[in-house]
């Protein structure tokens, strides 16, 4: 059954979700304060590395799909969801663009309306800090309006796996809410995981890039070991793998970065502080993934050393800018930290990024995957192992190769330092 819906912010999450919904045969108006993100769509022109021009097209041209930066749009429609950004401000929640959002829709609410809070946030942040804002004499939760909780799940670059595959945790304030939640969601995604409360499935999405930063950021830390030991860490976990139970790989980087893993569970370890329960596990991987840029870049100036490279002289090229292969987003992005820490050692750094689209950091220029544009550099590092690079060639012309992805593995070359 067709059904009349807003996406608030449309973003790594809103947008596929809003193309998603529409597929699924129902009509969608997408709501967003960045009016140039409104242009674009309407120029069927996609943002979004995960999304094409042509299925941008397709969402225009489909009838069931509007885009606008007017709220009063909510009137119009049975279901709202906020897909808004929740980042951190010195290790502590910035709920404010929840905050704005609720503002904004508050005048446009009626009775019958189903939020939808799809923000990663804190345990709690439905019941104590939304239901609140939503709440009127004539709108209370459970009774004339419905609430609830559905953290998003998307792996932004994954080609192997659709969203709409991808189980999703649903959640109401009451049973009631629980059941408007599953009327939508049951339609769109293959299928759905119902837990007793927000709360649940607010501490599960926090769970879920908690443990993440903890391993990755173990995987970081026994690297520094590794390396010292001249121990490949890489041919470590390939072997390690093939035990059949109870080890789950994990992969060293030059960082963390993103707009999840190293923000998410710190909302968890806030909230731990709140209750009284400092979760010192995340707090002691924040500090890994920290300082993670710091240790390849002491493997830069170590192996220019050895060349007798003055670092005021050196030249480094910088494969990789974004926080993950195949994803058009710098946010958090430890390549970003790495460029940066080179730069203010007077290294001159330039980068080859195919897929980001935007400004390169400060005084940094581009360069191409050819043998001029590689032998140019002292040094050739890679910190984002994108899709369609050369790698061969810059295993050929490369001086020296500094290898933090292992993509240079089974390719010759004393001049390649893998770490």
């Amino acid at each position: 059954m067709e059904k009349k819906i807003a996406v608030i912010g449309l973003g790594y999450v809103g947008l596929p979700l809003a193309s998603m919904l529409v597929k699924s045969g129902h009509q969608v108006v997408g709501i967003d304060i960045d009016s140039k993100k409104v242009e674009s769509l309407y120029a069927k022109k996609s943002y979004l590395s995960d999304i094409t021009d042509s299925e941008i097209g397709e969402l225009i041209d489909s009838g069931r799909f509007a885009a606008t930066v007017d709220y009063a749009q909510v009137s119009a429609v049975t279901y709202v969801i906020i897909c808004v950004p929740t980042p951190l401000r010195n290790k502590n929640p910035d709920l404010s663009y929840i905050h704005s959002a609720i503002h904004h829709i508050r005048a446009f609410l009626r009775p019958g309306h189903v939020i939808v809070l799809e923000s990663s946030t804190y345990p709690g942040t439905t019941e104590d800090y939304v239901q609140p804002l939503i709440e009127t004499d004539s709108l209370q939760v459970g009774k004339t309006i419905y609430l609830g909780y559905s953290p998003e799940r998307i792996d932004p670059g994954n080609k192997d796996i659709s969203v709409e595959s991808i189980p999703k945790i649903i959640s109401g304030v009451t049973p009631g809410c629980l059941k408007q939640i599953h009327h939508l969601y049951s339609n769109v995604f293959r299928t759905v995981v119902p837990v007793s409360s927000p709360r649940v499935a607010e501490f599960a999405k926090m769970l879920e890039n908690s443990q993440r930063l903890i391993n990755i950021s173990f995987m970081n830390e026994i690297n520094i070991l590794a390396n010292k030991m001249k121990v490949n860490l890489w041919e470590v976990i390939e072997a390690a793998k093939t035990k059949p139970m109870g080890f789950t790989p994990y992969y060293p980087s030059a960082g963390i970065g993103g707009h999840c893993i190293p923000v998410d569970p710190f909302f968890l370890s806030w909230i731990g502080m709140q209750e009284g329960v400092p979760l010192t596990m995340i707090h002691q991987a924040g500090l890994i993934n920290e300082m993670i840029p710091h240790v390849v870049v002491s493997h830069v100036v170590h192996e220019l050393g050895r060349r007798n490279i003055p670092m005021v002289n050196a030249k480094v090229g910088v494969i990789g800018l974004t926080y993950k292969k195949d994803v058009n987003d710098i946010r958090e992005s430890a390549a970003v930290k790495v460029v940066e820490l080179l730069q203010n050692r007077r290294i001159h750094v330039s980068v080859h990024e195919p897929v980001y689209q935007g400004n390169l950091p400060k005084a940094a220029a581009h360069f191409d995957i050819t043998q001029e544009g590689l032998s140019q550099f002292d040094i050739v590092l890679i910190l984002v192992d994108h899709s369609n690079i050369a790698w061969e060639d810059v295993a050929r012309y490369g001086r020296c190769v500094i290898d933090t992805r292992n993509v240079t593995d089974g390719l010759p070359g004393d001049h390649i330092v893998r770490l």
